[in-house]
């Protein structure tokens, strides 16, 4: 009985004693290698379908499709990817962008003035907010630790109704203009 519990337990070692090293080798490196492409192949999809799913006007992007039902799996991997909180269209719009009016990446070492005409500010239902970000999406840092204005700020409208916010390094207040801080 022994031996037959001994011929049963073992025939693992047996089959592995008949397998070349060569061909382990080569099955690792192949699952290796597979596991690479997947992984590449899986970012440059990914990575394909956020660039398509983006709506840019004037320079500004948003995506609107993030969290609607049915997307299919590489607009979930894109959503997830740059936007780790989405809510849908109806509740939120995020737009964002990298470069200013004549195309030009944006710099902390340039003065830049975002002008809403008289009435035309953001529609919206509730409120709406500008928050200022990098690359990575992360906070930039200034010395009057603000990261976000909006409608519930302060701004103080110009004499015709229009709304000018000021980003730049040096206060409102030393660049001569008032009330936008």
């Amino acid at each position: 009985m022994d031996d037959m519990r001994a011929q049963i337990s073992d025939p693992a070692p047996r089959f592995l004693d008949r397998i070349n090293r060569g061909t382990v080798a080569a099955v690792v490196l192949g699952l290796l290698v597979g596991g690479v492409v997947a992984f590449v192949a899986g970012g440059v999809l990914v990575d394909r379908e956020a660039k398509g799913m983006q709506t840019t006007i004037d320079g500004w992007s948003t995506v609107r499709q993030c969290g609607e039902p049915g997307n299919d799996i590489l607009m979930k991997a894109a959503c997830a990817r740059d936007w780790t909180a989405a809510n849908l269209a109806p509740e939120a719009v995020y737009w964002t962008t990298t470069v200013d009016s004549a195309g030009q990446t944006l710099s902390g070492g340039h003065d830049y003035v975002l002008h809403f005409p008289p009435r035309g500010l953001p529609p919206n239902d509730a409120f709406w907010s500008l928050t200022m970000t990098d690359a990575q999406k992360r906070l930039v840092a200034n010395p009057a630790n603000r990261y976000a204005v909006g409608d519930r700020s302060g701004l103080v409208p110009n004499a015709d109704g229009s709304l000018d916010i000021y980003f730049q390094t040096a206060s409102p207040a030393a660049a001569g203009r008032q009330g936008q801080h």
